[in-house]
């Protein structure tokens, strides 16, 4: 492979760099020392990076720090860099030094050598730490990056995805809500419920995520940017940080601002916390809502058979005509890929292991799984509500069927009749395999105009 002569070398030796890279000595040594996953940064991720270094450019170029022309050619190679135009070029492992230092080189040597191309001059006529990285530090600007990827991830895509999720989910308790079933606490039968009123819980389990989502994202407009190496500003001029969150602000449609409090920023990780919690208790509320949804569809013959889902592929390869919930399993196996990505971003934000002192040193594996959590639960909120819940249909008669079969709606009697003697018309009901109307027709113990009252399954899921 044809390699170049290094520029800007520094600590990065020998390490060879392929002649139509754009990245530079210190990319080229971080991808001889972390050959660990083959996982990169991802994309979402690399573009906010590109708007930041855009950001920086600008706010230098009006403050008269950097020579307009010099400051043009950074903004345009920025800009190819937020419009994803040159992912390629960011090569560099997620398990790398735990500030990200690697990815902000990697970005600061890809600007500065396209910035250098762009003005038609050698590749060292644009300095990535000099001018690209200008007022910066990596552990300002990574958690930053962090920050403005996972708040326009949860803007632009998942907190959409999922209100349509619970408006569909609100469309069938609509649909549903005449469809009066029995109720299972314990996996055991229990008193008669809506199909809608089930459907309206899930809703609203979607709403309180979208709820609590909407605080994370506020929280994590709040940005680090200006803090550089531990939060002092060394480096840093006055309202640098400021006009750099209003340009991303005005670029990215969200109200970013510069942290009330630097340290908090460059040593912990808290907001990333808070806001993988949100997301956990969104993986875990969809993970419910599937779970169910499966288990009211399970049969067709064998199962609980309430519910008939959209079939979509052949479910097995040795038992002809099987159709299985695949949705639904797909999406419980992402909460709980967004459980362990959880788990990951707790130890990463623990005291002593990733926040140590004026650093947090495991931001790239906090904003992968970060933006990992958000990316999974946005295509299963899509997909879920695409091709499982706008699909479903109720199967009224099996519901019908089962409520009368179950002992549970005894439980209706007992204030007529007494809590014991309604527990006696329960056993011998199922010692005989009869159902409790009949065992109360046959021992004469209502009348059947009391029976009809006090079983009316609807009547006893309330308004």
């Amino acid at each position: 492979m044809e390699t170049k002569e290094n520029s800007h070398s520094g600590a990065a030796g020998g390490a060879s760099i392929p002649a139509d890279a754009l990245y530079g000595p210190q990319t080229a040594l971080a991808l001889e020392n972390f050959p660990i996953s083959g996982w990169h940064m991802p994309p979402r991720f690399i573009s906010a990076m590109g708007y930041i270094k855009q950001a920086a450019a600008t706010v230098h170029k009006n403050a008269g720090r950097l020579d307009a022309d010099l400051a043009d050619a950074i903004i345009a190679a920025a800009g190819e860099v937020a419009r994803g135009e040159r992912n390629e070029e960011f090569p560099v492992d997620v398990f790398q030094t735990g500030s990200g230092t690697s990815t902000n080189m990697n970005a600061n040597e890809v600007i500065a050598n396209r910035a250098s191309e762009i003005l038609g001059k050698e590749p060292d006529a644009v300095h990535p730490n000099d001018h690209v990285n200008m007022a910066q530090s990596s552990n300002d600007v990574i958690p930053t990056a962090m920050h403005v990827a996972a708040a326009v991830a949860l803007h632009d895509e998942l907190i959409p995805a999922l209100r349509k999720l619970r408006d569909a989910l609100l469309a069938k308790a609509q649909q549903f809500d005449d469809v009066v079933k029995i109720g299972r606490t314990h996996l055991m039968d229990a008193v008669p419920v809506r199909l809608g009123q089930e459907f309206s819980g899930y809703a609203a389990q979607i709403e309180t995520s979208l709820s609590v989502l909407q605080v994370a994202m506020s929280a994590l407009c709040e940005l680090p940017i200006g803090g550089t190496a531990v939060g002092t500003g060394l480096n840093c001029p006055d309202g640098f940080a400021a006009n750099v969150c209003l340009f991303l602000g005005e670029e990215l449609r969200l109200p970013f601002c510069e942290t009330t409090n630097h340290f908090a920023a460059a040593g912990a990780r808290d907001l990333a916390v808070q806001t993988s919690g949100a997301l956990r208790q969104t993986a875990l509320a969809m993970g419910k809502i599937a779970s169910d949804i499966r288990l009211m569809g399970s049969g067709p013959r064998c199962g609980l058979g309430e519910l008939l889902l959209p079939a979509l592929q052949p479910g097995s390869s040795i038992m002809p005509g099987k159709v299985n919930p695949v949705l639904c399993e797909s999406v419980i196996q992402v909460a709980c890929q967004v459980v362990g990505c959880d788990a990951a971003i707790a130890a990463g934000a623990t005291g002593g292991v990733g926040s140590i002192l004026d650093l947090n040193v495991a931001m790239t594996m906090i904003a992968w799984n970060l933006l990992t959590e958000i990316e999974l639960l946005t295509g299963a909120a899509v997909v879920y509500r695409e091709k499982c819940i706008v699909g479903l249909e109720a199967d009224e008669q099996h519901c019908r069927e089962l409520i009368e079969k179950s002992l549970a709606m005894v439980t209706a009697l007992a204030p007529k009749i007494g809590y014991d003697r309604a527990a006696e018309i329960a056993k011998r009901a199922y010692a005989s395999g009869q159902t409790i109307r009949e065992i109360c027709r046959r021992e004469n113990i209502l009348s059947e105009k009391e029976l009809d009252k006090l079983l009316d399954a609807k009547q006893q899921t309330g308004g």
